[in-house]
């Protein structure tokens, strides 16, 4: 894992997001934003990218912004984390279960990366699913989260059914040993999504409810 980190913290792959990310004030991150949380977590939570004064400038995925406390908050409510909010790197969070990455490690302007850099960043993703074995459930928060670990898992020789992205999508994903895990949809929990009411914080907890009890619904994911 440190290998990983060191290789995806030192990445200059996209000339953009390079030069987007460095435009930032010196007391910033300005790097690919590692993952947060456990490797031998049970659930994986996958973003769009770091955001530009959260995650760019704190240096931990889900933090110093708003969609980091929203996120963060949904978490405390399941068991999922110590505490309802996250705000920097030593901000005392606890993950318990969880895996936090994104789609695009770099924080891209307009929140919008393009098709070549999602290419060159799942390798990375890649990388994070062939080492996350004993992950049993998958969370994409948005459309370009779910599109890009679907391609993943195909890519790997994952069996994923054709369901296109809609809030509380939930996918039964076949691994080439025959073992079950699933995929489910969420609204990303920006404060546009939250303020307009598309995503309410009681619709994100129930995401991660449901994540929680087919992890604990043994008979479903074996």
């Amino acid at each position: 894992m440190e290998s990983f980190i060191s290789r995806l913290i030192s990445c200059n792959r996209c000339p953009r997001l390079t030069q987007y990310r460095n435009s930032f004030p010196d007391n910033y991150w300005k790097k690919p934003v590692p993952p947060n949380g456990e490797i031998n977590a049970e659930i994986v939570i996958i973003g769009l990218a770091p955001a530009a004064n959260g995650g760019n400038r704190t240096g931990r995925m889900f933090t110093g912004d708003e969609s980091s406390n929203n996120l963060t908050n949904a978490l405390y409510a399941v068991g999922f984390a110590n505490q309802p909010f996250s705000i920097s790197k030593d901000d005392g969070l606890k993950l318990v279960r969880i895996y936090i990455t994104s789609a695009v490690k770099c924080a891209p302007p307009q929140n919008k990366p393009n098709k070549d850099e999602i290419i060159n960043c799942s390798t990375f993703l890649e990388e994070e699913v062939r080492m996350l074995e004993n992950a049993k459930v998958y969370i994409a928060l948005g459309k370009v989260a779910w599109d890009s670990i679907i391609n993943v898992f195909k890519k790997i020789g994952y069996s994923v059914p054709n369901v296109k992205f809609y809030h509380g999508a939930l996918v039964k994903v076949t691994k080439p040993d025959m073992s079950i895990i699933w995929l489910i949809g969420s609204y990303h929990p920006s404060p546009r999504n939250m303020k307009t009411g598309r995503l309410t914080m009681n619709m994100l907890v129930e995401i991660f409810s449901t994540a929680k009890r087919l992890v604990s619904n043994k008979e479903r994911i074996t």
